[in-house]
């Protein structure tokens, strides 16, 4: 488990109301032996409220794993792109937290898109604001008749998680009054010579800079 989970108040809220559930229900079993049935019925009841409550708050805990928050705009990556042949080039990626990934593409253009989720007021209150998480680099063409025909190369930038909300959000129509709005973004630019670029996203998408201190992580 994630050290920083720990720290988060839904996933401390979460085993807050579970352990609060659980001696709810050990003293509805207690209240049945002594044959008082109203107050194993009551406590019972309620035990499992908060049980299922528990349950629901650690599962958004969990999921909001590996999204980072997001402010005015924040650096999403420093990419750092070089041609290897024609319409191919590579893109290495150094993110925030000190992982670096390599990927081969072939295009003209270096394409990358993102999940944005946006909470309302009431998540804000539990303290879920919106965050975002990178998605996937691609390689894009100029050309329709190349888009359609050349080569296509797309690798994952997300990182596996046990609970994934936006599947969650689009099974279940019961979550809809906690996210204002999920939605993607995605941003391209052409890679015709060795560049550096900033990789950042705004609460108005996500969009590729050249960098400004180059080499940086």
């Amino acid at each position: 488990m994630p050290p920083e989970l720990l720290d988060t108040p839904l996933f401390l809220a979460a085993i807050a109301l579970g352990a609060l559930g659980a001696l709810l229900l050990l003293a509805g079993l207690m209240s049945f032996f002594r044959l008082h049935l109203m107050a194993f019925a009551y406590r019972t009841l309620f035990g499992l409220l908060l049980l299922a409550l528990g349950g629901f708050a650690g599962t958004v805990a969990i999921g909001i794993q590996g999204y980072r928050a997001l402010t005015r705009e924040d650096l999403a990556a420093r990419i750092s792109v070089k041609p290897t042949g024609p319409q191919r080039f590579s893109a290495t990626f150094r993110f925030p937290n000190g992982r670096t990934e390599t990927f081969e593409l072939a295009g003209d253009e270096i394409y990358v898109d993102a999940h944005v989720l946006k909470w309302t007021p009431y998540a804000n209150w539990a303290g879920l604001h919106t965050a975002y998480e990178l998605d996937r680099v691609a390689g894009r063409y100029h050309d329709i008749r190349d888009e359609r025909e050349a080569p296509h190369t797309v690798h994952s930038l997300a990182r596996a998680r046990p609970v994934d909300l936006l599947a969650l959000r689009r099974r279940y129509a019961f979550l809809a009054p906690l996210f204002d709005a999920e939605y993607g973004s995605a941003t391209f630019v052409p890679v015709a010579q060795p560049a550096e670029l900033e990789l950042r996203i705004s609460t108005t998408g996500l969009l590729i800079r050249e960098s400004k201190t180059p080499g940086k992580p």
